[in-house]
């Protein structure tokens, strides 16, 4: 039976680890997986379609009736393990939640009792803080799996067009549902001791992925100017807004430190384009007075780097959210928007940005849809 059982969880490894968006084969891994997957959910969601699907497409796979299935899509997504969405026409469909931005986080955001937090949150740690296999297949995927929102007081006075996916507000403005919830990473962080005293409540999600996690009590569905109230105080207290690197119908917004947070830990460890914008800061040294703010307090990633009180940006580092510009006392630092060249446009959508991974892949999208 061992053998049965590690065989199931395996497959359901080699599922996640061919698209969305990948995920490291680890001891520790199956460990997280037999938390969150019964052994039979796991053979079950081994052989899920790898984009959308309807109740079905997945009867027929499992060559189950659909009062079954739906039974057990039902019990999945009561988990978090899987999304449903409401259609037009009044269908659902149905997707394997994938491990970040995804399933991690839902884990370890909901307060039912539902899983071992703390558990999952030892396993969590060693997966993602000390096993370096996991960091570094994130830290390569391209399109890159996050993106950073930049300060918008600091691109007031940017000539070039802002795009309107570029700002936090513009995405809480346009949202058809907000939830806020459990910080993922300072919460698996407390639970190690580790936790720096920055506020937990504050990962935003948006869309139809904000009303699944309303549905299932992870999250709490909140107003646009509570959304816009947790903003600003997290860009007060100098964490970056994260989100998913998409243009549209964006999924989440964390307000992530760089104590904490798996990816901008990652950055400070030598992958800026895990995480990033399309801008980088610069620092006028006729103007900059060594006061040290913007190193010392504002930047979560270690690019403000000192030599003799002057204080200069090592760009392969930055990430160009713009919290050092917001403080400056100088008003020394600024953010300036990357040439063409340089510029890398996030995908449409979801389904936009899969498509591309599945090109960088050498995998046909087309037969999974």
């Amino acid at each position: 039976m061992g053998h049965l059982t590690i065989h199931n969880y395996r497959s359901l490894q080699k599922r996640m680890d061919r698209f969305i968006p990948g995920i490291y084969d680890s001891k520790t891994l199956y460990e997280l997986l037999k938390i969150l997957f019964t052994d039979e959910e796991a053979r079950l969601c081994s052989v899920m379609p790898l984009t959308y699907f309807s109740l079905s497409d997945i009867a027929k796979i499992w060559n189950k009736p659909e009062e079954e299935a739906e039974s057990i899509l039902n019990n999945l997504n009561s988990k978090g393990l899987v999304y449903y969405f409401d259609e037009d026409n009044g269908k659902k469909t149905f997707l394997l939640a994938p491990p970040i931005l995804g399933f991690f986080e839902f884990s370890i955001m909901r307060t039912d009792g539902k899983f071992d937090r703390k558990r999952l949150s030892e396993l969590y740690y060693h997966y993602i803080n000390i096993e370096e296999g996991f960091t570094r297949q994130i830290a390569s995927i391209n399109p890159p799996i996050s993106r950073a929102f930049v300060q918008e007081e600091a691109i007031k006075d940017i000539k070039s067009e802002v795009l309107s996916y570029e700002k936090a507000s513009e995405v809480i403005a346009g949202a058809t549902c907000i939830t806020v919830g459990t910080c993922f990473c300072r919460n698996k962080m407390e639970h190690m001791g580790l936790a720096c005293d920055n506020p937990q409540d504050v990962c935003l999600t948006f869309n139809a992925v904000a009303k699944y996690l309303a549905s299932q009590g992870i999250a709490r569905e909140i107003s646009k100017s509570e959304a816009n109230d947790i903003l600003n105080l997290c860009r007060e207290k100098g964490l970056v807004q994260i989100g998913d690197n998409i243009r549209d119908e964006l999924n989440i917004i964390c307000n992530c430190c760089g104590c904490c947070c798996g990816m901008l830990r990652a950055v400070s460890m030598g992958a800026p384009n895990l995480v990033n914008s399309q801008y980088y800061a610069e620092i006028d040294a006729a103007l900059c007075s060594g006061c040290g703010v913007c190193a010392e307090e504002r930047c979560q990633v270690g690019a403000i780097k000192s030599d003799e009180n002057q204080y200069h940006i090592a760009r392969e580092r930055c990430i160009g959210c713009g919290l050092c510009v917001t403080t400056c006392p100088a008003e020394a630092v600024q953010l300036v928007r990357k040439d063409p060249k340089e510029l890398t446009h996030p995908p449409r959508d979801d389904e936009a940005w899969l498509e591309e991974r599945a090109r960088q892949r050498g995998i046909d999208f087309s037969a999974y849809k």
